[in-house]
């Protein structure tokens, strides 16, 4: 967890392009879905935004002093973790922040999303002075969201993602547009397929409707209040909609699905997504799916590119 651990050149490579197209992907894009979140939910966390702000700072502290038992405690035991190297669980995480080395970290934008009265997610930015294995790492500043769960009355962290932010590129001339080959029709809209307990494969479902280009029914799997974190910013549930419908994901590859069930009405779902001619080709993408009112729906999802093979060192990243 707080990993931001890779070479200058090895994170910069990564991040250099998404899956991601351009568009108005601000934070601010994801606040105007507050407004949705009354009606949304019936029944709301019982820990304050304030409590999972602190105790999320004080994570970052453990991290700075080197304790590492502290750290631990932190953590749920199913708890994962996703970075631009892949998806590690709780034992990989705390062998691999030992070589991180936190001297200081300034935050910004930080946002709570409920996910029900046990679980909650937080999500801001974070940017550092902090050298991994005595080299110094790209400041930032990086996109964080962690999940946390009341196991046993005690508030854990059972999922972190980080993605390092970037600037998304201005878009083409109209020159430039204008010589773009046009796209193919899409394909009569499909009615949308049935959601249920499993997250992954609900998750397929909204890939179905991607490789379609099926806007209605992919905004039917979204919560009202749905997030979304990339590279190159951050989504609410119009943002998101209008971004995937510029995208060809016709070719996306799916595999390596890992899941985490945060309790009887919530869930996880990590996987690695592949893209033939993107740069990098592959990305971890992960979603939080939530059941309200009998109906499951995605509430949360972010990407991150994976590091570029060619350059990456043989280490792990925390």
């Amino acid at each position: 967890m707080k990993k931001i651990l890779a070479p200058v050149v090895l994170l910069i490579a990564a991040a250099a392009c998404s899956t991601t197209p351009p568009g108005n992907k601000d934070v601010a894009n994801a606040n105007s879905a507050n407004a949705n979140k009354g009606a949304e939910m019936k029944s709301t966390a019982t820990v304050s935004e304030s409590d999972i702000i602190a105790k999320e700072k004080a994570i970052w502290d453990t991290i700075k002093k080197k304790d590492w038992d502290g750290f631990g405690k932190t953590m749920a035991s199913d708890y994962i973790e996703v970075l631009d190297d892949g998806v590690h669980d709780k034992a990989a995480g705390l062998t691999g922040v030992k070589d991180f080395d936190l001297s200081d970290v300034t935050f910004a934008d930080w946002k709570m999303l409920p996910i029900d009265k046990d679980a909650v997610i937080i999500t801001y930015t974070a940017t550092v002075k902090a050298k991994y294995k005595g080299e110094a790492v790209p400041p930032g500043p990086y996109r964080e969201a962690s999940a946390y769960v009341n196991r046993n009355g005690e508030w854990v962290t059972v999922f972190y993602q980080e993605t390092l932010a970037r600037t998304p590129p201005p878009p083409p001339s109209p020159a430039a547009a204008a010589a773009q080959p046009s796209k193919q029709a899409p394909a009569p809209t499909a009615k949308p397929g049935e959601l249920g307990a499993d997250p992954a494969a609900n998750e397929k479902l909204v890939w179905e409707a991607l490789k379609s280009k099926n806007s209605e029914a992919f905004a039917s799997y979204l919560t009202n209040d749905f997030m979304e974190s990339e590279a190159d910013g951050v989504y609410d549930k119009a943002g998101s909609v209008k971004a995937v419908s510029m995208i060809d994901f016709s070719q996306a590859a799916l595999s390596a699905w890992k899941t985490v069930k945060f309790d009887d009405d919530a869930s996880l779902v990590t996987y690695v997504v592949v893209i033939p001619g993107m740069k990098p080709e592959k990305e971890y993408h992960s979603t939080v799916w939530v059941k309200r009112d009998g109906k499951w729906q995605a509430l949360f999802h972010q990407g991150t590119p994976a590091a570029m093979a060619a350059t990456k060192p043989d280490m792990k990243k925390m």
